[in-house]
């Protein structure tokens, strides 16, 4: 049975009725220029959604006619678009965290997406080009490594997890492995020391306590199954207080003496002191080995500065030996993140220009006053754009590096803070609707919301006109 909302009181013919047919709207001058662009299969299945979306809203009553040809091209031109769209979209990173691991961790240099570009087409990944014979991808990272860190050998896998899943699985399968109660770290995404250990094949002997372990505890844990012994580094938290550890020297000592390795998990992995760029003191690759450490694996994408790998330097036999695991193949880099790796530790042999020209440096150690001059330029554009919306101060604020580095090291920063006005309830409605509109720009600006107001820290930000440009599109219609 048909009602009156099916059928046109005047025709008695169904509103349906007039939907154009996908024929007609393919000689279309709009829809011709649809499937220029985006071709005829993506724009048949784009207009047969949009058709079945138009006949949807008439039967349930929410058109009372159907959309013309001029409305259904245009609604299909949107979703084409977005449809088109990559997924991966370039963001304005405001959130005061350098190496944010939900917004891709360290930026790249130039250096390092050219050499990605390049690197697209055929190259010379697993061809020596002297000999005219199949080559080796580590040998395109390892001179650089062992340079950098004074190692005898050196590999790459795609994280740091990888590479201490990869060194586990190779040297202490069905074996023991002793490590400190106080270094069984939890990463992001709830993975887990203990869980990477068991999948990797070994047995986790936990020796001391949270906050303190001796030398005598791995001494007590050490037996004829034990296969190495394994120290992490705790970048991302800190244990303070009636503390104790075991030096990587004195580590390195104990396992000498028994025949056993020395594995320490590097994490944030520095390849530099960064004391003389201002920044905290963290343990460097190279002062690691020194120390004594047969193997060291650490990030490619956090202090580093390069794209997400995870490089273990160490021992030559141990590197041999990690390179003939099956698991190696599974876990290598492509030729566009060696291309971009590669170019990274180039600019390491120039340690004099590297704050200049590794942007993880340059936006670690960017001053307050120049941050504060940026916000001065920018807070007119700001208010201009949301007049009564929301009040626009400069504040300083605090930085994190990020991504599990120096964890309790705060930078001094400067922020644009964003208050909107109203009671109490409506200034969170409003602080919520502001930061989604900033999300919803064609170049998302994340920042986060800290006591009612949307905080912008300007650390991050290196793009000035680019943001200026991409504010005045602001959408600000539902704050109000």
């Amino acid at each position: 049975m048909s009602t009156g909302r099916d059928r046109s009181p005047a025709s008695g013919r169904s509103p349906a009725a007039a939907i154009p047919a996908v024929e007609r709207l393919l000689r279309d001058r709009l829809v011709k220029s649809l499937l220029a662009r985006h071709g005829r299969a993506e724009t048949l299945v784009v207009l047969r959604a949009t058709l079945a979306d138009c006949r949807a809203a008439l039967v349930a009553g929410r058109l009372d006619r159907a959309w013309d040809v001029a409305t259904i091209a245009d609604r299909a031109r949107v979703r084409l678009e977005t449809r088109a769209a990559p997924p991966l979209r370039a963001v304005f990173n405001l959130t005061g965290t350098v190496l944010h691991t939900n917004l891709g961790r360290a930026p790249l240099a130039p250096e390092a997406v050219a050499a990605m570009a390049a690197a697209a087409g055929a190259v010379n990944l697993e061809y020596d080009l002297a000999a005219g014979e199949r080559g080796e991808r580590d040998d395109h990272l390892e001179p650089l490594l062992t340079e950098l860190t004074g190692a005898e050998a050196a590999t790459a896998v795609n994280n740091n997890a990888a590479a201490l899943l990869l060194i586990l699985n190779t040297l202490a399968l069905r074996r023991e492995v002793p490590v400190s109660r106080g270094e069984l770290i939890e990463i992001g995404g709830a993975f887990r020391l203990p869980e990477i250990m068991a999948r990797a094949g070994c047995r986790l002997v936990e020796v001391g306590t949270t906050n303190r372990t001796h030398a005598r505890d791995f001494e007590q844990a050490i037996g004829p199954r034990t296969a190495l012994l394994l120290k992490v580094h705790t970048s991302n938290y800190q244990v303070q207080g009636f503390t104790a550890s075991v030096p990587e020297q004195a580590l390195a000592e104990i396992a000498h003496g028994h025949g056993l390795p020395v594995v320490v998990d590097l994490g944030s992995g520095s390849l530099l002191d960064m004391a003389p760029f201002g920044l905290p003191r963290e343990p460097t690759v190279r002062a690691t080995l020194a120390h004594g450490a047969d193997l060291v694996s650490f990030s490619g994408d956090k202090l580093l500065g390069a794209p997400q790998a995870g490089l273990i330097v160490g021992r030559r036999d141990l590197i041999r030996r990690i390179q003939r695991n099956p698991l190696k193949r599974a876990l290598r880099l492509d030729k566009v993140t060696i291309a971009a790796l590669a170019a990274t530790l180039q600019l390491y042999r120039d340690p004099d220009r590297l704050a200049e020209r590794l942007p993880t440096l340059r936006l670690l150690t960017r001053s307050p006053r120049e941050l504060k001059a940026l916000a001065q330029r920018l807070a007119p554009a700001l208010r201009l754009r949301l007049g009564e919306l929301a009040a626009v101060a400069i504040e300083p604020c605090l930085s994190q590096v990020g991504s599990g580095s120096l964890p309790i090291e705060r930078l001094a920063s400067v922020a644009l803070v964003l208050r909107p006005g109203g009671t109490k309830r409506d200034a969170r409605r409003r602080v919520e609707s502001l930061a989604h509109a900033f999300r919803a720009l064609p170049r998302p600006v994340v920042g986060r919301i800290k006591d009612g107001a949307l905080v912008l820290d300007l650390r991050c930000l290196t793009e000035e006109d680019a943001f200026l440009a991409e504010i005045a599109d602001l959408e600000t219609g539902t704050l109000a």
